[in-house]
């Protein structure tokens, strides 16, 4: 079926849009899809609108640059209301440019303490040492 038709069965959505069958029917559980699916009348399949690879694009390029499943959801509720949500996005973006810098100045902070470890590694610590810790380059006695 091609995307000119009016609808898609799973399946060829899932083909279409490079996933899976059950990361689909996940999204559509939890309410990422709402608008653009509905159920046949009579085999009570699901069948999904054209629209559906706009709003699948949407949520991977949103996943990978870090947003999760709820902020993607949330978003996704202000453009099914007919509002424009560019300017919850770049909020949710600036938080996650915040966790980023937060999260590379912990790992600096890790990395000075594991080279100071490093740096002083003794590869045959004292006898006396070696009794009272499990690790003595990792714990002071």
């Amino acid at each position: 079926m091609s995307q000119t038709a009016a609808l898609f069965k799973i399946g060829e959505v899932a083909a279409q849009s490079d996933l899976s069958v059950k990361t689909i029917r996940y999204y559509e559980e939890i309410g990422l899809l709402t608008p653009t699916v509905e159920r046949s009348p009579d085999s009570n399949y699901r069948l999904f609108k054209p629209t559906i690879f706009n709003r699948l694009s949407f949520i991977r390029r949103s996943q990978a640059l870090g947003l999760t499943l709820q902020e993607i959801r949330n978003i996704l509720v202000i453009h099914d209301q007919g509002q424009l949500p560019c300017g919850e996005v770049k909020l949710h973006l600036e938080a996650k440019v915040d966790d980023i810098t937060h999260q590379i100045e912990q790992l600096e902070t890790l990395r000075s303490e594991l080279q100071g470890i490093l740096s002083g590694w003794q590869e045959s610590p004292s006898e006396e040492r070696i009794a009272r810790t499990i690790c003595p380059n990792l714990q002071t006695p």
